[in-house]
């Protein structure tokens, strides 16, 4: 005979099933059955049938009944890796010592250049405690911003509160203005931040800290919070910070603001019987450089029936430079807070997303160029 027909003719069978994408049928045929009794069968039952493993819908049948099964080409995809938020500790350390601070990058990151807020605790607090009761991190993934929250240690105050008070502490490149300054630069290195976006905020003692901050670094922050705190110099030693806890620093005492004016947001309730609201008064007023054309005077109330003032201050050339809440009957508390963090009251006005609203106004080039760009409304007055 010139030729021998093949002893197994089911192969041709089993290809021509496999080709067509009928898996099961294929090997029905193979152990002797017949395709038309082949039972219907889940793609995972298929890819098992006969000990086939799972990605047999990836391998690539053979040309030739004999051939081997081959694997199917990877294809490159060109969609990009769903990014998820991290909130991790880092550390800093100059000759003036070292501190940690927890840095929150938003979900969705993916290296553009963000705007970066650092956000400064009160005594008592933790980062952990200072980002859930203001819910900034939220914010973060909301506008896609950096967060980050230098931690003040017991070891540089028993009830780790910023040294606000200490003349060492309110200087330019010295003590804890110049850890949080390299705290902030840090940052600028290591991730992609838009550095005419950099703001920095505080509660109590974390908002004298900002107050510092801003008048000893306007180079460094475009715009600067202040919640429940004092201005920049208003207490010398520990005795002077009760006193001015207590009733506000004496004018004589407060630093004089000389170079660009920082524009700054103060939030203060009129019920706090820890920092006395004549504070939030003076540490709008040092910002604003106490002088301007003048103020433009809103009222409003939350749905829980908590009224406000809120005050645009204004420069000579009636730009807005600062913005100044009073909260009727809120204590030492952050405003618009949540529960899950010590020192909030959930009643007040959004403070956090007020911060927001205001530091998203205001660029670095922009007050540095002299043109502070105009306020937009506030959510609250929506």
């Amino acid at each position: 005979m010139l030729f021998s027909l093949d002893p197994r003719p089911d192969m041709f069978e089993a290809l021509r099933l496999t080709r067509a994408g009928k898996l099961a049928e294929a090997m029905t045929v193979l152990r002797g059955g017949s395709a038309e009794t082949s039972p219907a069968l889940s793609p995972a039952q298929r890819a098992h049938e006969g000990g086939l493993p799972v990605s047999i819908i990836d391998l690539v049948p053979p040309d030739e009944p004999t051939g081997a099964w081959t694997h199917r080409p990877a294809v490159a995809s060109s969609a990009k890796p769903t990014r998820t938020s991290s909130f991790e500790y880092h550390t800093v350390a100059n000759a003036d010592g070292s501190r940690r601070f927890k840095l929150y990058i938003p979900a969705g990151y993916d290296g553009q250049p963000l705007p970066l807020i650092v956000m400064l605790h009160g005594c008592t607090q933790s980062p952990e405690d200072f980002a859930a009761g203001t819910r900034m991190n939220e914010l973060a993934d909301d506008h896609m911003f950096l967060v980050a929250y230098p931690e003040q240690p017991n070891s540089a105050n028993p009830n780790k509160c910023w040294n606000w008070f200490k003349v060492g502490d309110q200087i330019r490149d010295l003590g804890e203005p110049q850890l949080i300054a390299e705290v902030t630069r840090q940052i600028l290195r290591d991730h992609a931040v838009d550095e005419d976006r950099v703001y920095v905020a505080g509660l109590s003692a974390g908002g004298a800290a900002a107050a510092i901050m801003g008048t000893t670094y306007p180079d460094l922050y475009a715009a600067v919070g202040i919640h429940s705190g004092l201005a920049c110099g208003a207490a010398r030693d520990m005795h002077a910070a009760f006193s001015a806890m207590r009733q506000g620093a004496p004018a004589a005492r407060l630093a004089v603001r000389t170079g660009p004016v920082v524009p700054t947001i103060v939030f203060h309730g009129d019920r706090d019987t820890t920092v006395n609201p004549i504070n939030g008064d003076q540490a709008s007023e040092q910002a604003s450089g106490g002088s301007g054309a003048g103020t433009r005077v809103s009222r409003g109330a939350t749905a829980t029936g908590i009224a406000f003032t809120r005050t645009i201050r204004l420069d000579a050339q009636e730009r807005a430079i600062g913005e100044q809440w009073v909260l009727e009957g809120l204590g030492h508390a952050w405003s618009g807070g949540s529960a899950a963090g010590s020192f909030t009251d959930p009643r007040g006005p959004d403070a956090s997303r007020e911060f927001v609203r205001f530091f998203l106004e205001h660029r670095l080039s922009a007050r540095t160029a002299s043109a502070v760009s105009p306020a937009l409304p506030a959510s609250a007055d929506r």
